[in-house]
This record gives structure tokens, C-alpha cells and sequence, in this order.
């Protein structure tokens, strides 16, 4: 997405390293960079309903001391002034995280989640808590609680879960960048329903130490979601890393330098089929164009298959995991509470039948079966161009859908990002494309474990030469 895009549509628009740099120079102020959002909330959240708790006085008063900060010459950190946006899952300090279910209400944590800890830290300023699913688990932003978020580009659409509401803020204007949380979809889903970008870093690199809920914690992610490749790479910079009490980002050592590569150095796949369920063609063809695109740019690319996607198809390994070690949490969670507290999703997992003992065990060695498929693949190739969702965004409440002639669930929508989470594979979703009825199309860029900067690399290029040219609704 090309920095001068935000330019017409005012502060609301700018991406964040650009309001940064504006309030750095001291072209503008950072109270004004946070009421120009306040204002952009006031007018769109009501139509949308992205935003479910607001702390604009608590935001404007640190606006205040960042500015005052800067006048007095402190240092200032990457995102000085900047405002974002977290998941309502994500632990804020003295600020409503409600989880998207009644049973949550009034819930107000004493500390910050590592993930937003690291944001302040940079110098980013929290505006508010965006909507999800109850608990987190659903491909629609809705619950008991705060509603259901609508998604910019169409009123009568999704955009999408479990992190829709965090995409529904971004792609409106009401927050530069912001926080949510990927079990097998749900920022890279969302951001691809609403035309953003978003990152899943490899699994344990950004520390999931204070999102609920973490099981099955070797399934969840935190990853930030904004409007440009350059603002994930800040943002991941800032947010990678162990904190010494998630043992997942613990295990993994420290982020390594960014070493730039030449992208006509880069050997890179495509694939779209077969390994992810149907595909709609406006999506395939997306895809096709990217690869296209990759390679005028000079990289090495060519059609590919995985055999190991063919052999097992990562959705259902996930189902026959996670729903066993999710459980548990549930049952917790829901045990004593009235009837009218609980939504139909916390219903739908609790009412599924046990994986059998054989079957998870199953799912155990066709997991470990992926992952050496995917280490194969990229013994050969530096990067993979997958889509993101089989459709555009849909509309609320539709759970068949028909796509490239056949009839599936809507858990289908998750076949081509659940891969990344049953591997711990990094992922980037970005849009390059336009469906016939005006909305956004995403691809995804999969790379190797730990190499996050060759993919951000490769979606910086793709985003330079990106046929859209319609980068926010007009709502």
C-alpha cells in the first residue's frame, strides 16, 4: 500500500510510522493525531461497531505528556504519540477486557499483556478495546455482550473474526494499527475481509503472556494488524521477543537483524490448489497475479505443490487437536453460569463429540507429517504465496457456503491459514486484488520458521507494484 494514499483522507488515514515521523518533527501533535481518531470513532463506530470501550480522556492526557515529552527533548520511542487499537481478549491495565462474553463483564485487569506493555513502551498511546466472538472462537466478530462488528466495505458483510473488530477499526480510519490474537484465522481472516495487512509471526516469537484464553497454547499467536508492510515490520520489531514467562517465546532466542536480500535473488512458490479446499476463482487468480507480479519484479517463481497438504488436510488434523485441549477451558469458563450468558459458540464447541484417544494421536503424527512437508518445501524455496480465504467477505450469518462448486461449512474459510498454525509457520496477509462486487482480495505470503523479514521483504515489494487503487472504504 503506497504511503501516499493516506495523504487525502486526512489524519485518520496516515499510517502509523508516518504519524510517528509527523509528530516527531513536529509537523503535528500527538493530542492532535489522537483526536483526530477520537473524532473518526464518534462519527463510523456507531455504524460499525469496531470499538467496544474507549479511553479517550486517559488517551488525550498521554497525548499530552507525549507532547510535552518531546518538547522537553526526552528520548521518544518508535511510535511516540501514535494511537492503536487492541483485541478485547488482550489484558489492558485499568481498561474494561471483557473477553466478548457476559461472563466477563465489568472485568478489568491490574496489568498490561506483554504484547500491549511493548506498544506503550514504544511510545504508542491505547484508544480503546475492538469487538471478537465470544471467547475469541468464531470466524464473526458478534456475542451476548457488545454486538456485532460490520465490516467498512459493506454494511451487510462480516469482517470476519476472531479479530474482526480490530480489522473493522483499521480499514475504517479509526486506528492506525492495533493488536489481535490467530488460533487458526483470526488475523490474517479479518484483515484479509477488510483489505489491511496483518503478521502471525512463527509461533512463541511475540509472547502470548496475558491474552485469554491460551489453550491449546501451541495453536495461539498475537500478531499486529495496520494498513502497511512498513508498520508490521515497526510493530514486529517491537513486539518480538521472549519475555521470560511465556515458555513457547522463551524457547526461541532473540529476533535476528534484518539482513535485506535482493529480491531477484528469492526462489518463491505459489500454490492454490490442491491441499486447502475449494478455492473461489477471483481469489485463485489474485494469487496467480502476485506470483505474476513477484516474478516481473525479477524473483524466481514457479507453480508448486506440497504433497504433504495433500496427504493431510490441516483443518481437520486442527479439529481433532484443539478441540480436546480447548475444552477444558470452556468448561471452566461456562461451569455455574445462567444459560442467557452463554453464546452459541461456547455451545457449538462444548456439544462436539471427544476425540477419540487413537484419533488424537492420529492428528499428532499427521501434525509432525505437515511440518516435514513444509520443511521440504523450504529446503528449495525462500517464501509461498498461498490465498487467504477461499471468498471475499460474506455475509453475516452464513454457515454453508458454495464455492468453486461445492458446498462447505464455514469452517472451511480456515484451509489455507490453519496450515501456518498447525506448523507455527509465519504468515503475512495483504490485499493485491478486487472481487467483482468491490471488495478486497488478500494473498498470503508464508515463509520459513524465524524468517519473518524475508516475507515482510516480499509483501513490501508486492505492495509497490499493487494494482488496487480503492486502499479504504468510503464510509
Amino acid at each position: 500500500m503506497k504511503t501516499n494514499h493516506t495523504t487525502a483522507g486526512g489524519l485518520h488515514y496516515e499510517e502509523a510510522i508516518t504519524l510517528a515521523k509527523l509528530i516527531r518533527d513536529k509537523e503535528i501533535s500527538s493530542t492532535e493525531a489522537v483526536q483526530a481518531h477520537l473524532d473518526r470513532i464518534a462519527t463510523v463506530n456507531p455504524q460499525i461497531n469496531a470499538m467496544v470501550t474507549i479511553v479517550g480522556e486517559k488517551a488525550l492526557d498521554a497525548a499530552k505528556k507525549a507532547d510535552a515529552a518531546l518538547a522537553n527533548g526526552e528520548m521518544v520511542g518508535p511510535l511516540h504519540g501514535v494511537p492503536f487499537t487492541v483485541k478485547d481478549s488482550i489484558d489492558t491495565a485499568d481498561v474494561l477486557t471483557q473477553r466478548g462474553s457476559p461472563i466477563f463483564k465489568g472485568r478489568i485487569p491490574n496489568a498490561d499483556a506483554t504484547a500491549v506493555a511493548r506498544m506503550k513502551q514504544a511510545g504508542a498511546i491505547l484508544l480503546g478495546k475492538t469487538n471478537l466472538p465470544e471467547f475469541s472462537y468464531w470466524i464473526e466478530s458478534e456475542n451476548l455482550l457488545t454486538g456485532r462488528s460490520k465490516n467498512p466495505w459493506d454494511l451487510t458483510r462480516t469482517p470476519g473474526g476472531s479479530s474482526g473488530g480490530e480489522s473493522a477499526a483499521i480499514a475504517a480510519g479509526l486506528s492506525p494499527i492495533g493488536l489481535g490474537t490467530d488460533l487458526a484465522i483470526s488475523v490474517r481472516g479479518p484483515a484479509a475481509q477488510t483489505g489491511i495487512v496483518s503478521l502471525k509471526a512463527t509461533h512463541g516469537r511475540v509472547p502470548m503472556t496475558g491474552i485469554w484464553p491460551r489453550a491449546p497454547r501451541r495453536f495461539w499467536h498475537v500478531g499486529p494488524m495496520a494498513r502497511s508492510i512498513q508498520d508490521l515490520e515497526l510493530s514486529f520489531g517491537i513486539l518480538a521477543g521472549a519475555d521470560g514467562k511465556d515458555g513457547f517465546s522463551s524457547a526461541l532466542g532473540d529476533v535476528q537483524t534484518k539482513q535485506p536480500k535482493d529480491i531477484k535473488t528469492l526462489k518463491i512458490g505459489w500454490l492454490v490448489a490442491p491441499g486447502f479446499g475449494p478455492v473461489d476463482a477471483q481469489v485463485a487468480q489474485t494469487v496467480e497475479d502476485a506470483a505474476n507480479a513477484l516474478a516481473a519484479l525479477g524473483a524466481s517463481v514457479e507453480a508448486v505443490h506440497i504433497p504433504a497438504l495433500e496427504q493431510d488436510f490441516a483443518l481437520e488434523v486442527f479439529n481433532k487437536l484443539h478441540i480436546m485441549e480447548m475444552k477444558p477451558a470452556f468448561r471452566e469458563a461456562v461451569k455455574g453460569r445462567p444459560e442467557n450468558e452463554i453464546y452459541k459458540m461456547a455451545h457449538t464447541m462444548l456439544s462436539i463429540p471427544e476425540t477419540s484417544y487413537q484419533a488424537y494421536i492420529d492428528a499428532e503424527q499427521a501434525a509432525e507429517r505437515l511440518k516435514d512437508g513444509f520443511a521440504a518445501y523450504f529446503q528449495q524455496y525462500d517464501a509461498l504465496i498461498t490465498p487467504v480465504l477461499p471468498i471475499p467477505a460474506h455475509k453475516h450469518g452464513v454457515e454453508t457456503f458454495v464455492i468453486d462448486g461445492q458446498t462447505v461449512d464455514a469452517t472451511y474459510l480456515q484451509g489455507a491459514t490453519v496450515p501456518l498454525n498447525v506448523t507455527g509457520l509465519p504468515g503475512i496477509a495483504m490485499r493485491f486484488g478486487t472481487s467483482a462486487e468491490g471488495l478486497p482480495i488478500n494473498v498470503q505470503i508464508v515463509g520459513k520458521w524465524l524468517d519473518e523479514y524475508t516475507i515482510l521483504q516480499v509483501a513490501a515489494a508486492l505492495e509497490s507494484v499493487s494494482p488496487v487503487r480503492s486502499w479504504h472504504p468510503e464510509i
